[in-house]
């Protein structure tokens, strides 16, 4: 069966308004148990959805017509059906719930513009496993890749616009980070299906492997000697304090004012102590908020001062460095050590892949197009010198998944950066974020827009206003609000319909 026939299958309850005509499989609760709404947004009461996808795009005999099952979140509320907007979230590395809960500035922005709200769950991530559980070990993991992800999403949107009538309405991508890059490469890729993108935080200089190696780190230590020069040159004495009692034989001495649940045994154990730790500084950069978030760990507002703050209050440098550490691993204060190689594994990302079957999904595209060259240097930066080049990423990605990087794929498939052939996308990006050095920083044309969140972290702009907001976001939202109504408007000019043969248009002002 060609795909233009596959459809999504409804259960025999009857469907929402918005559902109405449109089969699909519900699976009910408008959000799981523990999920946390975002803050001071309506509750946009997403129901979520599954789509029979095809296996694989682009080949036409190994899969055949063979599907599995794609999750997305739908939200009608405040849809002007079938005049209204689509905003499409491009799913990144991580459950699709997650996205939804942490993206209120879009549910703010489809009550403005009364616009359908989709979230797409990203192939391998969540519960999108193209081959159950076994998705995401050695051996089945081809078909992930950034085209076949974007295929999905194009696919998946076409049927919705079908089976909605909706077919005229345009159509907006949103993503954060990596789900960024994917919004930008959707408008740069499928221009006839997305009228603009939102790329928030999206690294797609550094991915493609045109950036500075060192930039990252650099960039996290700026974080932090930003808030306290004294804060980073305790870092600093932190892991040189570690390295020579390493040297020195002192193991024990180490794990005990560290914290480790197991003793040091040999250089490999304090190489993974030093990413452990190093890992930490990267998600308190990361997710600086002025306020407390529960996005990539349970953080309190501003954890990077706090973080100094818990440093600098220990009589000890270690010491200090392991309190500073619990803010990331150690949230609830119940762990009594760290086990270094449970809470932090090594991958293909030098920024941390996180652990579970999303981080192995997301070693992979580490390993085959998604380019994360970072080093540390301890000149440029307060940590230790751990280099990661491209030898020892080959080494490690045909040990672990038997595949070969190619470092230059994506600038032959999305272009070397310039974006000059590119049109409607906002580059957004904080100064606090790490991520910021390998996006795009300056405006390209009049509609490739680059804009700086001054005081902002990883796409904060994404996140749901606070009160505790600093003005630079209030004006990016709204200038971003005012490019999107903008490209709405102009792609509702091009969709009208042609007159017919011998009819003349209206003139400006006479009635239908």
């Amino acid at each position: 069966m060609g795909p233009q026939h596959r459809h999504m299958v409804h259960p025999g309850a009857g469907p929402s308004v918005l559902l109405l005509g449109l089969a699909l499989l519900s699976l009910g609760a408008s959000q799981p148990s523990g999920s946390l709404p975002a803050q001071h947004s309506a509750d946009p009461e997403f129901q979520e959805y599954h789509f029979e996808q095809l296996l694989d795009h682009f080949n036409f005999e190994s899969f055949g017509n063979k599907t599995f099952r794609q999750r997305f979140l739908v939200s009608d509320k405040f849809w002007r059906q079938p005049e209204g907007p689509i905003f499409f979230y491009t799913g990144n590395e991580g459950d699709v719930w997650g996205f939804a809960n942490n993206s209120g500035f879009l549910v703010e922005l489809a009550q403005q513009q009364e616009a359908l709200l989709v979230f797409a769950e990203h192939r391998y991530y969540g519960k999108s496993l193209p081959f159950g559980a076994r998705s995401t070990q050695r051996g089945y993991l081809q078909l992930l890749t950034v085209e076949q992800a974007l295929a999905d999403f194009a696919v998946l949107l076409q049927a919705l616009q079908r089976d909605l009538g909706a077919q005229d309405s345009p159509v907006i991508a949103f993503g954060g980070s990596y789900g960024g890059m994917l919004s930008a490469y959707m408008r740069m890729k499928y221009p006839h299906l997305v009228a603009g993108a939102l790329a928030a935080s999206a690294p797609v200089i550094a991915v493609t492997g045109l950036g500075d190696s060192y930039q990252f780190f650099r960039d996290v230590t700026a974080d932090f000697y930003g808030q306290s020069p004294r804060c980073a040159q305790g870092v600093r004495d932190a892991f040189q304090q570690i390295r020579d009692l390493f040297l020195q034989g002192a193991y024990d001495q180490i794990s005990q004012e560290f914290g480790t649940c197991q003793s040091l045994l040999g250089p490999g154990d304090l190489t993974q102590l030093f990413m452990f730790a190093r890992n930490a500084f990267t998600v308190l950069a990361m997710m600086d908020y002025p306020y407390p978030t529960d996005f990539l760990a349970h953080l309190p507002a501003n954890p990077v001062k706090v973080g100094c703050d818990r440093l600098l209050s220990e009589a000890q440098r270690i010491t200090g460095l392991r309190a500073l550490a619990g803010l990331v691993y150690n949230a609830s204060g119940t762990e009594h050590c760290y086990d270094i190689y449970q809470l932090y594994h090594s991958c293909a990302d030098p920024t941390g892949c996180g652990t579970g079957s999303d981080a192995q999904a997301w070693d992979y595209q580490a390993c085959t197009e998604i380019n994360l060259m970072f080093n540390s240097n301890n000149v440029t930066d307060m940590f230790p010198a751990l280099p990661f080049t491209e030898e020892l990423r080959q080494q490690y990605c045909l040990g672990t998944w038997g595949v070969w990087p190619r470092p230059h794929w994506l600038q032959a498939s999305f272009g070397h950066g310039d974006l000059k052939a590119a049109s409607n996308i906002i580059f957004s990006n904080g100064d606090l974020d790490p991520w910021a050095g390998g996006g795009v920083q300056k405006s390209v044309s009049k509609s490739v827009v680059a804009v700086t969140i001054r005081g902002g972290a990883h796409h904060l702009d994404l996140r749901a206003s606070h009160p505790a907001d600093p003005v630079s976001v209030l004006e990016v939202r709204k200038l971003e609000a005012s490019l999107i109504w903008e490209w709405v408007k102009a792609a509702r000019c091009e969709q009208q319909p042609a007159p017919r043969e011998g009819q003349l248009p209206p003139h400006r002002g006479q009635q239908d």
